[in-house]
C-alpha cells in the first residue's frame, strides 16, 4: 500500500505542511514487528506516566496502529492486549506520581493554564472519583493528567485501578479497532477521531446523570415508605 504523506507545497516548492499521522505510518511499515510494538506501547504509557499525552494524544498513536495491524504487519489481537496493558500499567504509574509529588504537578509550564480545569477535576475525583476516571479515558487532556489528579486526590488505588482498567479497555480495542476496520481510510478517521470521543463522553455523561437521578427518586421513595 503507498501511503500519501499529505504534502502542500507553495510556488517556491517548498513543503509547508504534511500529515504526521501519515508520516508515522509511512515509517512504521520499514520498522520489525518487535519495535512496532515496542513504539505503540511506549507512547500509550507514556501519555499519563510521562506525560507526551501533551505532544501527541494517544489515540493518535492507536489508530495508527490499527491501520498497520489492517494491513497484517502486526497482529490485532496483540496490538489490542498490549495497548490496554500499556494504558493501566502507564496510567497506574501516573498516579503513584501524583500521590508521591501532589499539588507540584500542577505547577507544570504544561498544565498551569488549565489550573482551574485541574481544580475541578480534584473537585469531581474527590466526590465521585471512579466516575470522573473512567470518563476522563476519553478527553486527551484529562487522560494525560488525570492519573496523577487521583493520585492528589488520594483516591483509593483499587478504586483507581477498577475504573480506570475499565476505560482503558473500552478506549483501548475501541480505537484500535477503529484504526483496524478503517483500514486506508486514515485522513478521515483521524479528524473525526475526537468527535467520536467527545460523543461517547457525552452518552457516558448522560448514563451517570441518569442513573444520579434514578437513585436520589428510589431513595426518596424509599423514605416514603418508611
Amino acid at each position: 500500500m503507498v501511503v500519501s504523506l499529505g504534502l502542500s507545497i507553495n510556488n517556491n516548492g517548498e513543503v509547508f505542511s504534511a500529515s504526521i499521522v501519515s508520516f508515522i505510518l509511512n515509517e512504521l511499515h520499514r520498522l520489525p514487528t518487535a519495535i512496532v510494538y515496542g513504539l505503540v506501547a511506549l507512547l500509550v504509557f507514556g501519555e499519563a506516566a510521562l506525560f507526551i499525552g501533551f505532544v501527541l494524544p494517544g489515540e493518535t498513536a492507536v489508530i495508527v496502529a490499527g491501520v498497520v495491524a489492517s494491513q497484517g504487519h502486526v497482529n490485532i489481537v496483540a496490538l489490542c492486549v498490549l495497548v490496554v496493558v500499556a494504558a493501566i500499567v502507564g496510567d497506574s504509574v501516573g498516579y503513584a506520581v501524583g500521590r508521591r509529588y501532589g499539588h507540584r504537578l500542577i505547577e507544570l509550564s504544561l498544565v498551569r493554564k488549565r489550573r482551574p480545569d485541574l481544580e475541578r477535576a480534584l473537585a469531581g475525583l474527590r466526590k465521585r472519583g471512579p466516575a470522573y476516571v473512567f470518563i476522563g479515558r476519553f478527553t486527551a487532556f484529562f487522560r494525560a493528567v488525570m492519573p496523577g489528579l487521583a493520585g492528589m486526590s488520594k483516591m483509593h488505588y483499587r478504586r483507581f485501578l477498577i475504573a480506570n482498567a475499565l476505560g482503558a479497555t473500552l478506549w483501548g480495542v475501541g480505537f484500535t479497532l477503529l484504526g483496524y476496520f478503517a483500514g486506508g481510510a486514515l485522513t478521515r478517521i483521524e479528524r473525526y477521531a475526537s468527535w467520536f470521543g467527545i460523543t461517547l463522553l457525552v452518552l457516558l455523561i448522560c448514563f451517570f446523570v441518569g442513573f444520579h437521578f434514578y437513585r436520589k427518586r428510589r431513595d426518596a421513595a424509599r423514605d416514603e415508605a418508611g
